[in-house]
């Protein structure tokens, strides 16, 4: 029986397809090990979000040969995509395959395992044995649809809904790794929670490029994200339906006095915001302004009473004045996010912000960075503290030697001292925060 590792990198949507990929060689009877186990096939699923994005893919390129010279090397995903003239210069890559390429990823491989490791001569003769097996994915029209993936977390599982987007924010290489908006089919996407829901999971996340898109592609309906929601939200045996980022823009009012009848929806939301300067958005090619967001956050807060709301931000976006950055600044203490995930600009090829001009310093970003940072951790801090005294429901999900912890439905950690309640769902009296982490006892019903 072959071995096969993988390692992932990047956002939900690359586990989601890890998770898929895993799945289809299971099937095919391979065994799944641990990364740093000796394999006979590697493969890593990269991401390209940033310059940092790109180098932990390159570093975890080159460690692969070290654990097993004489393996085979696959690497996918988005890096991969944009990138493949780059990664075909690294001797230790054997295969290069496209984000459309990863349903086939399987076959791709085996195909060439056979040809070059085993020398099976019965492989077809027109079989392509180039290194690079990826195609343009701005012609990709379609959703790729795994089929149903049931290998995930012990107690929640991520579901992938929709892929690509059309925004072209002027710093942001996804569209080009990505493509277009697809959409999947709701039945689809049902079936699959049903059937993992069957497995014990019970809680799922929403996950895409750009979820807010889900159904604009759609030509032979007006079923949108809200309404797959719905449905989602009737499935039985599923206890929480967790969102991935959201664009402020869907935030309407309708959609919030639709969203809040739904039971099983957390409330935790990430808003995608990335700048608290109006200048800073127009020029990242945003589609809101700050007091439009405003507006949205005002909607989350009134629909739910106990809401975590979290964002990203980039510092040092070319020609962010400091007076931009001090706007931003005062801007985020007003709206006071529970967490705030802060992110130094990074210039990507091929994208409009990297030819700007007033390109900001490598200092300058991390001396912003670092007041964001020092910002979201006052404001978890004080966010957590609120929760002393106060029962909450967990979902725990992962042992840590006394402790095991878990998540509330607005995305607080929780720990207890006791064993043995993966999967489970318990009351907890919160007693103490400690180092961003809420502790607790279970409270006996």
């Amino acid at each position: 029986m072959k071995k096969v590792a993988f390692y992932t990198l990047g956002c939900k949507v690359n586990q989601y397809e890890t998770n898929a990929m895993i799945e289809q060689f299971v099937k095919k009877e391979y065994e799944i090990v641990d990364f740093e186990e000796k394999a006979d096939i590697y493969i890593i699923n990269t991401c390209t979000v940033t310059n940092m994005s790109d180098r932990k893919s390159r570093q975890i390129i080159r460690r692969v040969k070290q654990i097993n010279p004489n393996s085979i090397l696959v690497v996918t995903g988005c890096y991969a995509q944009v990138a493949s003239d780059e990664l075909k210069k690294i001797n230790e890559i054997d295969l290069i395959v496209g984000n459309t390429e990863k349903k086939d990823i399987v076959n791709i491989t085996e195909k060439y395992y056979k040809k070059n490791v085993e020398a099976d001569d019965s492989v077809c003769p027109e079989y392509d044995n180039n290194k690079i097996q990826i195609t343009d994915i701005n012609k990709q029209k379609e959703f790729v649809d795994f089929g149903t993936t049931t290998y995930t977390e012990k107690t929640r599982a991520v579901i992938k809904v929709q892929d690509g987007c059309n925004n072209f924010c002027s710093y942001c290489i996804i569209p080009y790794a990505k493509g277009r908006v697809r959409s999947r089919n709701l039945k689809n996407i049902i079936e699959e929670i049903k059937s993992i829901v069957s497995n014990g999971i019970k809680e799922v996340v929403i996950t895409g490029i750009h979820i807010a898109s889900y159904g604009v592609d759609f030509t032979d309906s007006n079923i949108r994200l809200i309404d797959l929601l719905e449905e989602i939200n009737n499935i039985e045996g599923l206890e929480r339906i967790r969102l991935g980022s959201l664009e402020p823009n869907i935030i309407t009012d309708e959609f919030v006095e639709r969203l809040k009848k739904l039971d099983k929806i957390c409330d935790h939301f990430h808003l995608s915001l990335q700048s608290g300067c109006n200048r800073t958005l127009q020029r990242m090619n945003r589609k809101y302004n700050t007091e439009d967001f405003e507006k949205v956050v005002q909607r989350l807060r009134n629909a739910y009473p106990n809401v975590a709301l979290t964002t990203d931000i980039i510092v040092g976006f070319p020609g962010e004045t400091e007076e931009d950055f001090q706007e931003t600044h005062n801007y985020l203490k007003k709206i006071n996010f529970y967490k705030m995930h802060v992110f130094k600009y990074s210039q990507r090829k091929g994208t409009r912000a990297a030819i700007m001009s007033n390109q900001i310093g490598g200092r300058t970003k991390e001396e912003r960075s670092h007041k964001l940072i020092e910002l979201s951790n006052k404001n978890e801090k004080i966010f957590l503290k609120n929760y002393i005294g106060k029962t909450v429901k967990v979902l725990f999900e992962q042992q840590e030697k006394e402790y095991i912890k878990g998540h509330t439905p607005n995305y607080m950690v929780v720990k207890v001292k006791e064993n043995g309640l993966e999967g489970q769902v318990k009351s907890v009296e919160i007693t103490k925060e400690e180092n961003l982490d809420l502790i607790g006892k279970i409270v006996q019903q």
